[in-house]
């Protein structure tokens, strides 16, 4: 078989050089300034089987890209891309994947409490909304129009008659601290038992860390009582074997010595401790105000905030052997959150919770 005769561009001129010269300096686009490169050195003189060497690639597609510039001339540079198959699946048709996708499946027919993607493309197809769809397209067309995999929580609604009143009571001293003495948001923290934790670090991908299991736990536990004043937002805290009456009370006379001129207004659930009438008649004798929660509404408090921070940062990831060396941990952390406190103001200013009917809704 004979030697295909060779293919060079058409003669250029100097400012079509000029020109082929300057694409291939500022082209951003990969395939307009290899195409370039093309026809600048074919224009040089060098045939099609020394261009595809050097640009390792096909004598067949050099001499497609000097034929095209031949024919078009610097129209053949630029690309026209088109915008690839059209679709296969219509508006309609991703509305109804997505309405169905929030549908309980039960309601449909369908053994299951929850979609997968690959049980809702088989029902897609079994239903006749689609004749074939893939998995991958089901799973961008469900983001695409803001329906998310989500975990189901619950709610517990409160069922205090007071609700609202009680509810407003909280708020005030939140929204007004009064001036005539200071607010403590008081819970119980626990039970603190000894046990590995799960929790979350920053560990080198592949390598997660392995914490023991255990099944035996014959050391106890302990409670934390502790109480956010939000003029200052320190934490103060006591650990003790136990969380009766007692306790609870002992904690509240070590509050009284540390603010003795100040009247204290505490925020606490309705735990039967905080309700025993030693509580309530010491309270009454010491300028100590009980400001309860409603019923189902310990979200109210906000100390509950300060306790996630507390086990996430210390419990949490840890597999401590004795209560000695957990309370410690605890303690360490506690000190330095309240080196970095500030005053607490403006609780859950923005948030649905401060409407009156929020708690009967559920979530």
């Amino acid at each position: 078989m004979g030697r295909r005769p060779e293919v060079f561009v058409r003669q250029v001129s100097m400012a079509e050089g000029r020109r082929l010269q300057r694409i291939t300096r500022t082209s951003k686009d990969p395939v307009k300034l290899r195409w370039a490169i093309v026809v600048l050195m074919s224009a040089q003189g060098q045939p099609a089987p020394d261009i595809a060497y050097l640009l390792r690639t096909s004598e067949d597609y050099v001499r497609d890209v000097i034929h095209a510039f031949n024919d078009r001339g610097f129209d053949a540079l630029s690309p026209k891309w088109s915008g690839g198959a059209p679709r296969r699946i219509d508006e309609q048709t991703r509305d109804w994947i997505c309405v169905i996708a929030r549908c309980d499946p039960r309601f449909l027919g369908r053994p299951f409490s929850c979609w997968s993607l690959t049980k809702l493309r088989d029902y897609l197809i079994d239903a006749g909304y689609v004749t074939t769809i893939s998995v991958e397209t089901v799973r961008r067309v469900l983001p695409a129009r803001g329906v998310s995999w989500q975990a189901t929580k619950t709610w517990k609604a409160s069922t205090d008659p007071d609700f609202t009143a009680k509810m407003r009571r909280i708020h005030d001293p939140y929204d007004h601290p009064p001036a005539d003495g200071r607010v403590l948001c008081v819970d119980e923290f626990g039970p603190l038992n000894l046990q590995p934790r799960p929790g979350r670090a920053w560990r080198p991908a592949g390598r997660p860390v392995r914490l023991r299991a255990t099944y035996t736990r014959d050391q106890g536990v302990r409670h934390m009582i502790a109480a956010l004043d939000l003029a200052t937002g320190r934490l103060h805290y006591r650990i003790r074997d136990r969380k009766r009456w007692h306790e609870f009370l002992s904690f509240l006379k070590t509050m009284r010595r540390r603010w003795p001129a100040e009247k204290l207004y505490l925020i606490c659930d309705n735990f039967s401790p905080h309700k025993h009438p030693e509580v309530r008649t010491w309270c009454a004798a010491n300028q100590v105000d009980l400001v309860f929660l409603p019923t189902y509404a310990s979200w109210l408090n906000w100390i509950e905030a300060e306790f996630a921070a507390v086990r996430y940062f210390a419990p949490n990831g840890t597999d401590h052997r004795t209560h000695t060396e957990q309370d410690t941990a605890i303690g360490a952390y506690i000190r330095r959150r309240n080196q970095r406190a500030r005053p607490r103001t403006g609780f859950a200013t923005n948030s649905k919770i401060r409407h009156a009917d929020y708690p009967f809704k559920a979530a």
